[in-house]
């Protein structure tokens, strides 16, 4: 009896994540029109619609089609538009061209969702447990899109010359610029890094295993736009010694020369974000800044990053939920402080998105999920401010191409000793 009773508890609480997930979704979707809801700024970016769509067909998909005997989809000619790269589930459209998806309009896709959700809701207390799994990754997936969402709700409202806000909030309080960093000592010799089987984590996450390192240490603070400002008034962007390669050919190729969605003007910098234009404020952290740049920075500081494992090793018993995340919609900025290893922007490692040792994708069709990405990417770590709090953990293994920046990304300073 108390196991049934623990079962049902677990159930009970899922359906409530499960609402409350699917709620915040909608929410950052609530000051859209159709139009905002349908643009599709560049390739890697979505349109919010589809969005929305997409992590409902995935519930629709790998829970009810699979675990529903007789679920008769919404609208069987909507799988073709809103699967993302599932190869198992068959042709798809194209990527780039998601902006192109007039219809169903932005209320046939709520209508969806409402479907769906209430189609799941019946189900979740007769659904076997490898059912109740894909639910639990469908809400991780679905936060991972939730913040997505606001990434690329910010590309979208870029590209629109009057510089919209999509949220209206009060201009940011000076706040006293922090000193120098400080140094905090990281563990030495072998650790253990990786998911040790306890709650939910992603495939790639695992498995547990050995890393040995080196004296080394972080700096105690994320790295600012004062001292970014500092890199750009020392020539930075110009500065061929302080790059890599292939980040030189990137800023040179696109005239890089401050982080995305800063402008220059006669006032000095401003920078876009989901509450319009704005001063840039020297004390935030320095937001959308690629590998390229955080490398070139770090060489520019006398430092490097960190690799993954120093970094989790430094956040192992720290609370994953503190700092600055997404508690609900609004316009999220990175606050001043900095200093917590979760929150404010993700942080660019040195360590490329590779398998750990051991590593085996999960089965089935959602085993395509991390696995085949490891290639070309490297691993960002912590949390930003669009991030929905309880998301993220130590062992969380966000992931990029060097050169994309539209995400909230930032860096965190760390050296040999």
């Amino acid at each position: 009896m108390a196991t049934r009773a623990r079962k049902a508890d677990a159930k009970s609480g899922l359906a409530d994540r499960f609402q409350a997930v699917r709620a915040l979704s909608r929410d950052i979707a609530a000051p859209l029109s159709d139009a905002d809801a349908t643009v599709q700024p560049m390739p890697d970016a979505s349109p919010a619609k589809w969005h929305l769509a997409h992590t409902t067909w995935f519930f629709e998909t790998f829970v009810l089609r699979d675990h529903l005997p007789g679920y008769a989809p919404h609208d069987t000619r909507w799988p073709f538009l809103f699967n993302s790269y599932y190869e198992g589930e068959g042709a798809r459209h194209a990527r780039a061209r998601r902006g192109m998806i007039s219809r169903p309009s932005l209320q046939e896709v709520y209508a969806y969702r409402d479907h769906v959700d209430a189609a799941l809701a019946e189900a979740l207390p007769a659904l076997p447990g490898a059912a109740l799994k894909l639910v639990e990754l469908g809400l991780n997936h679905e936060q991972q899109h939730q913040e997505l969402m606001l990434m690329d709700l910010k590309a979208t409202f870029f590209e629109n010359p009057l510089f919209p806000a999509l949220w209206d909030a009060p201009p940011a309080s000076p706040a006293e610029l922090p000193g120098a960093p400080g140094w905090m000592a990281g563990a030495t010799g072998l650790v253990e890094i990786g998911h040790d089987g306890a709650g939910f984590a992603f495939d790639c996450e695992g498995p547990r295993h050995q890393a040995l390192l080196r004296p080394h240490a972080l700096a105690d603070r994320l790295v600012t736009n004062a001292d970014w400002l500092g890199f750009i008034d020392d020539g930075g962007y110009a500065r061929p010694e302080l790059w890599l390669s292939d980040g030189w050919a990137w800023v040179q190729e696109n005239a890089v020369e401050a982080p995305l969605y800063w402008l220059s003007g006669e006032d000095g910098w401003r920078r876009f974000g989901l509450d319009g234009l704005r001063p840039v404020a020297p004390a935030e952290p320095v937001c959308h800044i690629s590998y390229y740049e955080a490398d070139a920075f770090a060489h520019w500081a006398g430092a490097r990053l960190p690799t993954e494992a120093e970094w989790e090793a430094a956040a192992s018993d720290l609370d994953p939920g503190g700092g600055n995340q997404l508690d609900g919609a609004g316009p999220v900025r990175p606050r001043p402080g900095g200093a917590s290893l979760f929150g404010d922007v993700w942080q660019w490692t040195q360590s490329a998105f590779l398998p750990y040792p051991g590593f085996a994708p999960a089965g089935g069709t959602v085993g395509e999920y991390n696995g085949k990405f490891m290639c070309g990417q490297f691993v960002l770590r912590g949390a930003s401010c669009a991030t929905p709090r309880g998301h993220s953990r130590a062992g969380y293994r966000n992931f990029y191409y060097p050169h994309q920046r539209w995400q909230y990304a930032g860096l965190r300073l760390a050296k040999d000793v």
